[in-house]
């Protein structure tokens, strides 16, 4: 078995691409079902999020398995297999395990060790677990994934001074407008990302936030704990109008903002207006850049923002990238150990039921055997037949590393008979 990863993501694939290759919530889950009926493709999970899309998979055959995952990708957003490997990245082998370490740990993110991720990648793996699109490999490697990168993220100063693309975000309005004390800030979408966004201006000293939602319940809930004024989508052009900076990032598939909606407002305003998107697919229709007095950014942008606290972080990811080495080696060595696996089972298999066979005889043969005689039997023909074959287990465990791995297998078999009766033992 193989272990791959394709997808795309902010490094490298534009916005205009990647906002066309994600998978909303709502149907993610089809997808993932969609994917485990093609062939070649025997585990699976997909990741995506505001800066990326990505699909790690385990494959018996890693040409046929790219294969069935461009095909897959191309049915499923309807683009010819030439166009999507224009933009997707694969990586095979200990490169595609080492990413998702690295990616979970906050490595490959927009910013260096941000935490939202990781949860991203749990809940990703979760979701393989419930809808079982993943087996024994990706259970084993998901768990350590994740308890790697929160040990990282504990021990190291990776996650100092938590920083999210939100934080980013409100950095940049810093950047272009300096002092938000007196500014007035709208927040579009009240999910994670906004209260994020919304922490960060608080602590920036905005002195008006406004949350806006669809939902004006949802936007009254958020909006109260953090003494802000709350909005319904149908109250956007009356907030727009007064507005300094609009921090958007919901889940729309479409853009909210467009420049039918918006320039009449700028035309009655006299200030300007920072638009920061920070959206996937995004909030804002790129043509509102068109209008005077405008400042439109989206999330792609973030990444040209300097970030002068960045330093520690960087450090601790040159260390986590030398513990990673450990990581890779130990999971490598329990992937190889599984060729081992049907070997030992067979063999303790055979073992006890050659106990078990030898006891029904001796109590066949001496049945006026009291329980605590039989127990004191049971315990030490069974200590007889650990001891035996402690040294067959290690041999078998060390056969499965070799090249020759499946001649050595022939020949273990051969010489404990394994091969006797292998509807039993194998």
């Amino acid at each position: 078995m193989y272990i791959l990863k394709v997808g795309v993501n902010y490094q490298t694939t534009p916005l205009e691409i990647r906002e066309n290759l994600r998978f909303s919530d709502e149907v993610i889950d089809g997808a993932m079902l969609s994917l485990q009926d093609y062939d070649y493709i025997a585990e699976h999970i997909i990741l995506s999020t505001c800066n990326r899309t990505e699909i790690f998979a385990v494959v018996p055959e890693v040409n046929a398995g790219k294969a069935g995952l461009i095909q897959f990708l191309s049915t499923w957003f309807k683009l010819s297999p030439e166009e999507l490997s224009e933009y997707c990245e694969f990586k095979e082998g200990e490169a595609a395990i080492r990413h998702m370490f690295t990616l979970a740990v906050g490595l490959n993110s927009l910013v260096l060790g941000e935490t939202q991720i990781l949860g991203q990648v749990r809940d990703a793996f979760l979701r393989a677990q419930d809808l079982k699109t993943i087996g024994k490999i990706f259970n084993e490697l998901f768990k350590r994934v994740i308890a790697f990168a929160k040990s990282a993220h504990h021990k190291t100063a990776i996650g100092a001074q938590a920083v999210s693309v939100s934080y980013v975000a409100v950095e940049l309005a810093k950047q272009i407008v300096g002092d938000l004390t007196n500014k007035h800030a709208a927040i579009l979408g009240a999910g994670e990302m906004g209260e994020l966004a919304l922490k960060n201006l608080q602590g920036a000293g905005v002195s008006q936030l406004t949350v806006i939602n669809r939902n004006k319940t949802t936007a009254q809930y958020v909006a109260k704990r953090f003494g802000a004024t709350a909005a319904s989508i149908n109250e956007c052009k009356d907030i727009l109008a007064d507005v300094d900076i609009l921090i958007t990032s919901t889940s729309a598939d479409e853009p909210i903002i467009t420049k039918e909606l918006l320039q009449p407002v700028m035309s009655k305003r006299r200030k300007a207006l920072i638009l920061i998107d920070i959206a996937v697919p995004r909030d804002i229709a790129t043509d509102v850049a068109r209008l005077g007095n405008v400042y439109l950014y989206d999330v792609d942008d973030l990444q040209y923002v300097a970030d002068e606290n960045m330093e520690a972080r960087k450090a601790a990811a040159v260390q986590i990238e030398k513990q990673l080495d450990d990581e890779l080696t130990s999971f490598q060595n329990w992937i190889i150990m599984l060729d081992a696996v049907p070997l030992i089972r067979a063999l303790r298999e055979k073992s006890f039921h050659i106990q078990e066979r030898t006891l029904d005889s001796i109590y066949r043969k001496i049945p006026d055997l009291n329980e605590r005689e039989m127990k004191v039997l049971q315990k030490h023909t069974k200590s007889i037949v650990n001891q035996l074959i402690e040294q067959p287990i290690k041999q078998a465990k060390l056969i499965s590393m070799q090249d020759s791995f499946e001649e050595d297998k022939t020949v273990f078999q051969n010489i404990f008979g394994l091969n006797e009766d292998d509807e039993k033992y194998w």
